[in-house]
């Protein structure tokens, strides 16, 4: 009775213990799988490499999870099912590319590459919690082919030959939030035909450029920081519908914001443009917003719009230099550059409700070409230069100007 008291007693965790020995035998599993439908996590640390364990995903997708460790490859990594999420341990992840032969560290692709037909596109791809460093002749770090809606969170790229992270026709909502992109020779994100892009609270920093976005739609980029890149901070070329918020973007080589080639219905918003080469640069932009930022010690340029830029607003913005208060020094003389406005051939701009404190050479510079329909007024001018300055055209259509300092009255 006793033999048979105690077989009663281990004979159901026996069959636990059974039953997990059995899954482990099975893939790698460290516990049975009990749910209908479920599939095994691919742990990436039972297979002989970081490939073979992309290799070995089924086509329905799933996890793969990327243990802690340095693993150093020469050529890229290649993933090419939908519905799969690549999760590391964080920046305990370390993938270090050695390649030098401008070839990238990820790429994530249909097996037809860029001839897939749309309806065969890949599907929802999470990148997660790991770190992908280059080196100067390195290819991008983490290259992404006509993805229908990914997702890359927490991911550290740094140090490649070419941009850190390309988006390439990843037509529905690519989103990139929480990131660390540094010390990539070309930007840090760059989105090409791509549609409904979120890109928030990333962290970039001494790119060439910090993030372009070509041939797309409607950006959503809010509350990241740009600092010290070596060109630019936000290139946007021929998109339409976007919005740049509530970011910091400091010390940027060139300029803070570019619009260029066709841009139309954008507005850049409550940003900090602190101390760049130039702040917003509208080289052909059209139906455009600059409201509620602060320019400071921008050295040329806070604003600029160009001949083939119109029907612009501008309101609300302060305008400044490093003064902190009545009686105080400035904190230096890098710190004493700061610009206004300038017009070259523009029409159709309102600029009101804006704040411009010892700026120079003064508030409103027009260029060359006479600008038509503009209306500045409603603004407050602090120790602004009294720079020799041009007169707006009034000479077919009337334009409505208030006073200028330093222009005649």
């Amino acid at each position: 009775m006793k033999t048979l008291r105690f077989f009663a007693m281990v004979g159901l965790p026996f069959g636990l213990w059974l039953g997990l020995g059995l899954s482990l035998a099975q893939g790698g599993q460290s516990r049975p799988i009990r749910l209908p439908g479920a599939r095994p996590d691919i742990d990436a640390a039972q297979y002989p490499s970081l490939q073979a364990a992309l290799d070995a995903l089924p086509a329905e997708g799933g996890l793969v999870r990327l243990p802690a460790g340095r693993f150093e490859i020469t050529e890229p990594l290649v993933l090419t099912r939908s519905d799969v999420r690549l999760e590391g341990a964080g920046t305990a992840t370390h993938i270090v590319n050695r390649n030098t032969h401008a070839q990238p560290a990820l790429i994530i692709q249909h097996p037809d590459g860029k001839k897939v037909k749309t309806a065969d596109r890949l599907w929802r791809i999470v990148l997660s919690q790991f770190r992908i460093t280059g080196n100067s002749n390195s290819g991008p770090g983490i290259v992404a082919v006509r993805i229908n809606e990914i997702l890359l969170q927490g991911v550290t790229v740094s140090e490649h030959g070419g941009h850190g992270v390309f988006l390439d026709f990843c037509y529905e909502d690519p989103r990139v939030s929480d990131c660390l992109v540094t010390y990539n020779r070309g930007s840090g994100l760059h989105l090409e035909g791509c549609h409904d892009i979120v890109v928030s609270a990333n962290q970039f920093e001494e790119n060439l450029d910090a993030v372009t976005c070509v041939d797309s739609y409607n950006l959503c980029m809010t509350g990241n920081n740009l600092d010290d890149h070596l060109r630019h901070g936000v290139v946007i070329e021929n998109t339409y519908g976007s919005i740049v918020s509530a970011n910091m973007i400091e010390e940027c080589a060139g300029a803070a914001i570019i619009l260029d080639r066709d841009c139309y219905g954008t507005t850049m918003a409550a940003n900090v443009i602190a101390h760049n080469g130039q702040g917003i640069d509208l080289r052909d932009a059209h139906g455009c917003a600059v409201s509620a930022n602060t320019f400071t010690i921008n050295r040329a340029d806070a604003v600029k719009i160009g001949p083939d830029s119109g029907r612009i607003t501008i309101t609300g913005n302060n305008f400044s230099n490093s003064m902190i208060g009545e009686n105080q020094v400035k904190r230096g003389t890098n710190d004493l550059a700061a610009a206004g406005i300038t017009l070259n051939g523009t029409r159709d701009v309102v600029i009101t409700g804006n704040l411009f404190s010892s700026v120079r050479p003064q508030a409103l510079l027009t260029g060359p070409t006479p600008s038509r329909r503009v209306l500045f007024s409603n603004n407050v001018l602090a120790d602004t230069g009294l720079g020799d300055a041009r007169w707006l055209d009034s000479s077919a259509e009337q334009n409505l100007i208030g006073p200028i300092e330093g222009a005649p009255r």
